[in-house]
């Protein structure tokens, strides 16, 4: 207990002197990027357009952060696509997510909080107060319209049995590690305004299987489902089927059974097939979404051509002869529509930028999505499917100051063994050419993430322009094993892990420094994740850093597979398990080589954190701390892999900064 007392001490007092940072520059101060004005850069977390294309709705977040307040809110907004009316729609003190539009378009139904655990409401389009749909004990996970708006289906998670909340009451609530799941079920209820006593609850699926996605036929007469074998994350990295079910209950009969991950079906307008996303019977751990389409009677699964990233995500059916997918295409994110014909699919966005949260109008050839870049935060936007042509709806942020941004272009540039590699560099607020600045290198997480053309002023647990308001360039490079660059660029990295990625980012460096961009020795390293990993990797290889910071990293990747949630992603990465690879693990791992780290490096972890277990972030600044190299850790309260409150994700960019004006020899200039 004393030991406790005194780690809880010490966690407060690191905290409180990364608020330092952020206490020097006045609150409402909107002359310079700081934490507090990148976070009203709000996001839109999901768009439902009206059958007839008239109308959309779209998720507001917004970050709650005034006195003891952390959290954020979320509430439903409804524009005209005709620019007419753009009004807010749910109100209060809980969140409100989710939207649907009915068949019809006469009712807008939603999740909301508002009566304690997540449940569907809905209320009428013309106006009236919002009713209660369903009372799902464990809340409703997600749901949809049937086609003839007289039902939804929904997903809840199994609640607990009678046996296991006396266990609980009576102080015996062990638990068997993997052999205790709560899965998640589908069913049905009638939407019209009831009382719960005479609304209609029909259970559709039961059994040892977890259902992770569905679909209504469009003659309502069944559902298709994907399903996996255990609620874990790291079960959905491996295997998923497709099955259909009688929407009135009845046999639950399978659809695709095959090796690997199949999943995100979607009926054919007419019904006669469904398409889905898959790995071709065949485990794809590292990451692979192929688009296929079956018979609803059954048979041999089609797959369609290959999209440019094979990394579709399934938005729905453009009639019936191709399907829509989105997704990212180097630095940009786009729609493609994939013939079933077997054609090339057809890239139906333009123009650099993210494509994202989309929406489809079932009656009309349009769609809703946010759009942004660089340069442009997050608005609303319509465009035909035919013919792209991007108009706003909303302008979230115009009453948001935007004080000047550092600019951002996209390089490109050649490792050493001839790779090409594509990033992005943010240059610091008022650079001129040939001023030679502090570099930070920042590594994107994964390894199959990205850097993307993303607004730079917004939120996250990076926020460039905060960075750039402090006299620093920030190289954001995408090594091999990022996605947006085809199958083949994202597996580059397989049994590579901190070789050749590592000379990826070195090369991004030493063009910055030929360029006469960055001095070569005012140069800082960040990165989360796998970019922490990354961190930790590089820091034994080189001294050429001033100074690092490791977020929620993973140094020792034999622990690692031991511990984490996903371990045959990682097992993916390095070619099998670690008692048949053991040299692969311990050479790819830092802390098999800590020994020739002389780099001040800060660690920072979240305190409930599955995917990187605190352990990997405290192994290696103990190591560090023995070794008597300059170090700090921080432990984020209540957060798992990366922080989930508004005041903590505030915290990481002044922090790290602190981190890197000190052992850069910048202090003066901050303050």
């Amino acid at each position: 207990m004393y030991r406790r007392l005194i780690w809880s001490a010490l966690l407060v007092l690191c905290l409180l002197s990364g608020a330092a940072r952020v206490a020097a520059q006045p609150a409402d101060d909107t002359t310079r990027w700081t934490p507090e004005l990148s976070m009203q850069y709000h996001a839109i977390q999901g768009t439902a357009m009206a059958p007839d294309g008239q109308l959309v709705a779209y998720v507001v977040r917004e970050p709650l952060i005034a006195g003891e307040q952390s959290e954020y809110r979320s509430q439903i907004h409804v524009a005209s696509t005709d620019g007419a009316m753009n009004v807010q729609y749910t109100r209060g003190e809980h969140s409100s997510y989710s939207p649907a539009f009915s068949p019809d378009g006469r009712h807008l139904a939603f999740i909301t909080t508002r009566s304690g655990t997540p449940q569907v409401w809905s209320m009428r389009m013309q106006g009236g107060e919002a009713y209660q749909v369903t009372d799902a004990e464990t809340g409703v996970n997600s749901f949809q319209w049937a086609p003839n708006g007289d039902q939804i289906a929904y997903t809840m998670t199994d609640p607990k049995t009678d046996a296991e909340k006396q266990r609980e009451t009576e102080r015996r609530d062990v638990q068997v590690v993997d052999q205790e799941h709560r899965y998640s079920h589908l069913y049905t209820t009638e939407v019209a305004e009831a009382a719960d006593s005479t609304r209609q609850v029909q259970r559709l699926t039961g059994g040892d299987f977890h259902v992770r996605s569905f679909d209504w036929a469009p003659d309502g007469g069944t559902l298709v489902f994907a399903h996996q074998p255990t609620p874990d994350i790291n079960s959905g990295f491996t295997e998923a089927d497709l099955s259909i079910v009688p929407a009135d209950s009845g046999a639950v009969t399978p659809l695709v059974e095959q090796p690997g991950v199949d999943s995100a079906p979607h009926f054919s307008p007419d019904g006669r097939q469904v398409a889905f996303t898959g790995q071709g019977g065949q485990p794809e751990p590292v990451g692979l979404n192929d688009v296929y389409v079956i018979p609803v009677s059954g048979g041999t699964p089609q797959k369609l051509a290959e999209t440019p990233n094979r990394s579709s995500n399934l938005e729905g059916w453009h009639d019936n002869d191709a399907v829509l997918i989105s997704e990212p295409v180097r630095t940009s994110s786009h729609l493609f529509a994939v013939p079933t014909s077997g054609a090339a699919p057809r890239q139906l966005t333009e123009g650099d930028g993210l494509h994202s949260t989309i929406a489809l109008a079932a009656n009309e050839n349009q769609m809703a999505y946010t759009y942004e870049n660089t340069d442009t935060p997050p608005n609303l936007y319509v465009t035909g499917l035919d013919t792209y042509e991007r108009r706003q709806l909303t302008t979230l942020h115009e009453d948001v100051p935007m004080p000047p941004m550092g600019r951002t272009e996209v390089l490109t540039w050649t490792a050493p063994d001839g790779t090409e590699v594509e990033g992005l560099i943010t240059y610091p607020i008022g650079y001129e050419d040939d001023d030679r600045v502090p570099l930070i290198l920042s590594v994107h997480g994964g390894p199959a993430g990205v850097y993307s053309r993303s607004f730079t002023g917004g939120p996250g647990i990076y926020m460039t322009q905060v960075f750039a308001q402090q006299g620093y360039a920030v190289l954001r490079p995408n090594p091999r094993g990022s996605t947006g660059y085809g199958k083949a660029f994202r597996y580059a990295n397989v049994e590579d892990w901190g070789d050749g990625d590592y000379e990826d980012l070195m090369a991004g460096v030493d063009l910055m420094i030929e360029r006469d961009v960055a001095h070569p020795d005012s140069l800082a390293l960040m990165g989360w994740s796998y970019g922490g990993y990354m961190t930790s990797y590089a820091v034994t290889k080189t001294d050429r850093f001033e100074a690092a910071s490791m977020g929620a990293g993973l140094p020792n990747l034999v622990s690692m597979v031991g511990t984490t949630d996903i371990p045959d992603y990682l097992t993916a990465h390095m070619g099998g398990e670690f008692w048949d690879n053991a040299e692969t693990y311990e050479r790819h791992s830092a802390i098999y080589r800590i020994d020739s780290v002389t780099t001040p490096t800060q660690v920072l972890h979240g305190a409930e954190d599955d995917r990187v277990p605190t352990r990997q972030g405290q192994e290696f600044y103990r190591a560090l701390n023995r070794l008597d190299v300059p170090t700090e850790m921080v432990i984020y309260p209540r957060t798992p892999h990366g922080p989930r409150e508004p005041k903590l994700l505030m915290d990481v960019t002044p922090r790290i900064l602190n981190w890197f004006d000190r052992h850069l020899g910048r202090v003066e200039t901050s303050e």
